[in-house]
């Protein structure tokens, strides 16, 4: 190839390596972007069962009733006994209710964990909204310790107008428990680092 066309040559294989590093870059951007868009669009739609946050309770009561169970797991790796005070209850829609569960670090060392949660059946998410809850907040219990765990939660009267749920009578309530992993603290010695201790 002669010296007049090497430079148009140059150029082209410089554009198509700066297109190529540009697509790289763009689809590692929405690699990183697509787990927090999807936890957006579950918290928002209640898509995958993925209860609905609220401040507030709501403006009235129905008289219709479904059964709310509760259920409990742990992941592997986390020495902690995960249970609901009670396993189920009858609660009305639009009722705000209150429960508890409690966990136990059977553990002989100081752990952490961290609750995720969804409902079933799943299209039920858009009607299952929380007022306070401990999921995804890190828990850090003592060797022994035992701690019980408040969730207030109603089902939203909006669901009497789903057809679909006209046959509903239970949602399952469901938490796994998973371990968080801490780096160690180096032990720090008696004595400033360095010295041998005599004068």
């Amino acid at each position: 190839m002669n010296q007049r066309n090497q430079g148009p040559y140059r150029r082209h294989h410089g554009t198509v390596a700066a297109g190529c590093a540009l697509f790289v870059a763009v689809m590692v951007g929405a690699a990183y972007a697509a787990v927090p868009l999807y936890n957006w669009f579950c918290r928002t739609t209640g898509f995958g069962g993925t209860p609905q946050i609220a401040s507030v309770a709501p403006a009235h009561v129905l008289d219709r009733k479904v059964k709310v169970r509760f259920d409990a797991n742990v992941a592997g790796g986390l020495p902690w006994r995960f249970e609901p005070e009670q396993n189920s209850v009858d609660v009305k829609i639009g009722e705000v209710v209150t429960v508890n569960y409690r966990v136990v670090n059977e553990s002989a060392r100081e752990t952490w964990g961290i609750a995720s949660y969804n409902v079933t059946p799943p299209t039920v998410g858009a009607y299952f909204s929380k007022i306070n809850c401990f999921c995804f907040t890190e828990q850090r219990l003592a060797p022994g310790e035992t701690r019980d765990m408040t969730v207030v939660f109603f089902v939203d009267p909006a669901l009497a107008q789903d057809s679909e749920q006209d046959s509903l009578a239970t949602i399952t309530l469901s938490y796994t428990m998973y371990p968080v992993h801490r780096p160690k603290t180096p032990q720090v010695q008696n004595g400033s680092a360095g010295t041998s201790g005599r004068s």
